[in-house]
């Protein structure tokens, strides 16, 4: 069995990985179009922060970790067209300028996104940056010990645009973080927690300029000055653009459906179009599983457990099992905040017309009588107010309580209930939580009753 795959991050990675060790006669190519194997991009921040061990240990393998199973891994390679009648594709070698095509049994896509532009006047001037992949990387990294940038705006409150933000803001650099969306993290957080973020973030100097969007970019050649939609103008050395993504999929057009704004089109079994042609990663809509439908959920776990499913079932017919999607799960520090979440939200559940409910519980993470290392804790759960099937949640503390986020995925995954939760036996140690766990007394808040102590 021959198999290509197009793209060698997180889900290129695994399946090439799982089809190696799965299939020990498989022959496996990852088709790579950068120079670089493999990035992190969520590990951004580590990396412009040097608390990595060697900044070109941000990735996830070496080539050399598939070509001890015998896979081949060819960099600066592009995959540029697809004959799927003759199940070959057509690949670009830009080291060298050479064409040449290869065939395959199974066909593998996991080709991704790519950032998103703003299009307005100035966005191809110097210093407008977009921050993904190692080139940017290292380019966000030499202008963040730069002493001629003091003011860096930031477009974008997801993710990526907070941790520039924090990272600027920590190197002594003035930074204003504008978006239209009226809530730092708000399509990640409700607006309690993320009520919690913006003052964290003012706190620390940084400037929220929100409910606006970018006019411009202004400057000689090099940016000067970034303009938005009121005429309100900010000095800019650089500015960060973080306004998400788009699929990388332009040459798959007329030969793998996509949808209208380019995302490939997949089946419950994750299979193209085509025959023995799967996609995996970012530039595919994946099951959202609480909410039971499609959503863009572009997360290194997902492409990851994407491609585990597909190197599993892509020698059967019909597979015994459809994918059964993924939550959504992701986490993020902020200063001195942790804060993960999981499956459905306000933001989304909106989007989505999905009938939620919420309730958020707060207190200290350990007995009140502990004088030390005994923060607040913030624990929002969203579920169905008929079933009370638990569909959601965000937690948020100054103590790292991030892994409260993957018990409430697995509720989400088991499909419990508040009753369920609020009766779960968890553990209890005076210097680490309650009697009642957190998560027992967010479910009881949120079944109306009074949690004791």
């Amino acid at each position: 069995m021959k198999v290509v795959v197009v793209g060698a991050s997180h889900g290129g990675h695994e399946a090439a990985h799982e089809a190696l060790t799965r299939y020990p006669d498989a022959q496996v190519t990852v088709y790579e179009a950068g120079d670089f194997v493999s990035f992190m991009s969520c590990g951004m921040e580590l990396f412009l922060e040097d608390k990595v061990t060697d900044r070109d240990d941000v990735r996830n393998f070496k080539p050399a970790d598939l070509e001890k199973f015998g896979g081949k891994v060819l960099t600066q390679h592009e995959v540029t067209g697809i004959d799927t009648d003759a199940k070959k594709v057509t690949v670009k070698n830009w080291a060298t300028g050479e064409v040449l095509e290869d065939s395959y049994d199974k066909l593998i896509l996991s080709s991704g996104v790519t950032p998103a532009t703003i299009p307005v006047p100035g966005a191809d001037l110097d210093n407008v940056y977009l921050m993904r992949g190692r080139d940017w990387a290292t380019k966000i990294y030499d202008k963040l010990h730069d002493d001629a940038v003091s003011s860096v705006v930031v477009v974008g409150t997801g993710y990526i645009g907070i941790e520039a933000a924090e990272v600027f803001a920590k190197a002594g650099k003035k930074v204003t973080v504008i978006d239209l969306i009226d809530r730092p993290l708000g399509n990640y957080l409700d607006a309690e927690l993320a009520e919690k973020v913006r003052v964290e973030l003012e706190k620390n100097g940084v400037n929220l300029h929100l409910g606006h969007t970018v006019a411009a970019f202004e400057g000689d050649g090099k940016l000067a000055k970034v303009k938005d939609d009121a005429g309100q103008v900010f000095d800019a050395d650089l500015a960060i653009v973080a306004a998400g993504v788009k699929p990388n999929t332009k040459y798959l057009q007329g030969t793998i459906d996509l949808d209208q704004r380019g995302w490939i089109k997949t089946d419950p079994y994750l299979r193209t179009s085509a025959k023995d042609v799967y996609a995996i990663g970012d530039a595919i809509l994946p099951l959202f599983a609480p909410a039971g439908q499609p959503a863009p959920i572009a997360l290194a776990s997902t492409a990851r457990r994407e491609a585990r499913y597909v190197i599993e079932t892509m020698t059967m017919d019909k597979p015994a099992r459809s994918f059964a999607g993924v939550n959504g799960s992701s986490a993020l520090p902020v200063f001195d905040y942790n804060l993960a979440t999981t499956g459905v939200n306000a933001n989304n559940a909106a989007k989505m017309n999905l009938e939620i409910a919420s309730s958020l519980y707060e207190a200290t993470i350990r007995p009140e009588f502990v004088k030390e290392g005994n923060p607040e804790i913030s624990v929002k759960l969203i579920f169905n107010p008929k079933t009370h099937a638990i569909l959601g949640g965000q937690v948020l503390s100054k103590a790292d309580v991030t892994a409260h986020a993957n018990t409430i995925a697995l509720a989400i995954k088991g499909k419990m209930t508040l009753e369920d939760l609020a009766e779960a036996d968890f553990f209890f140690q005076p210097g680490y939580d309650r009697q009642w766990s957190v998560l027992n007394l967010a479910a009881q808040t949120a079944l109306g009753q009074i949690p004791s102590v």
